[in-house]
């Protein structure tokens, strides 16, 4: 988001603790738009007591705090949303399906996306399998090629990758074009892959050989193993509603390649 806004006000937990009382927080009636991009989105601790509470919390109660400052100020909302609001049974996802959660941070999430969309002026940006800064999968697969580790990655959820970088555009491109409110899928363009299969073109690009990942199903990957949350098996985002704006995303390939070098 820096790249696009680099004159925006960027904050942290530390300095404005949005799940709290924010009302005075700032000066709103100077803002225009809010993106929120802050989230609870560690999966399998969000079933846990402490961790549910957190999700709750951050995804659902802190969302509506910044709704209620957005209502009051006329002020346009943008909110990061989940695959993980759908439970996975319908191959293609659009922005009109009813939300069914397996677990308790798509519960939130759906929750909090249901408090956004009360707000006249809202962007509900839907997104699957996140790559940016910090841990993630592609640096992952990255580092175990580099180590010469041969892993065993799921092949029985399908999806395609979404870059932190061009969520940022599709954001600036909705706000700048000022298309109509609602929710948009955005996730980078491209064919549904598994996991196992972004792993194999992941060892591909490093120099490996895609013969050292070996795909295993959801079930042989968490075999033996407790406080795994439910997973979506299909989480491929319909791309049609926001390319009817004339934003059109980036090949995941594309995208991958360039992250992996940069």
């Amino acid at each position: 988001m820096r790249e696009v806004y680099p004159n925006a006000e960027f904050t942290t937990r530390e300095s404005l603790d949005i799940s709290s009382d924010i009302s005075n927080a700032r000066e709103w009636s100077e803002y225009s738009v809010i993106i929120n991009a802050a989230a609870y989105t560690s999966v399998d601790m969000a079933e846990t007591s402490k961790g549910r509470i957190t999700a709750w919390q951050v995804n659902a109660v802190a969302t509506a705090s910044l709704c209620r400052i957005a209502l009051q100020y006329a002020i346009t909302i943008v909110n990061i949303s989940s695959d993980y609001v759908f439970d996975g049974a319908q191959k293609l996802h659009s922005e009109d399906e009813l939300f069914s959660p397996l677990g308790v941070y798509g519960q939130t999430k759906a929750a909090g996306d249901i408090v956004v969309s009360t707000i006249a002026r809202h962007y509900i940006i839907r997104t699957s399998w996140v790559v940016g800064d910090g841990t993630n999968f592609v640096r992952t697969m990255q580092s175990l090629a580099e180590k010469n580790i041969k892993p065993s990655v799921v092949n029985d959820q399908i999806g395609r990758l979404t870059f932190t970088s061009d969520i940022a555009k599709s954001i600036q491109y909705l706000l700048d074009t000022s298309s109509p409110y609602g929710t948009y899928n955005v996730t980078n363009e491209g064919e549904s892959v598994s996991w196992a299969d972004l792993a194999k073109e992941i060892y591909i690009l490093c120099g490996r050989s895609s013969d050292d990942v070996t795909p295993v199903t959801t079930a042989q990957y968490y075999n033996g193993k407790t406080g795994i949350a439910p997973r979506p098996l299909h989480s491929t985002l319909n791309l049609a509603k926001i390319k009817a704006t004339g934003f059109n995303p980036r090949n995941w390939k594309e995208a991958l390649r360039e992250y992996l070098v940069n």
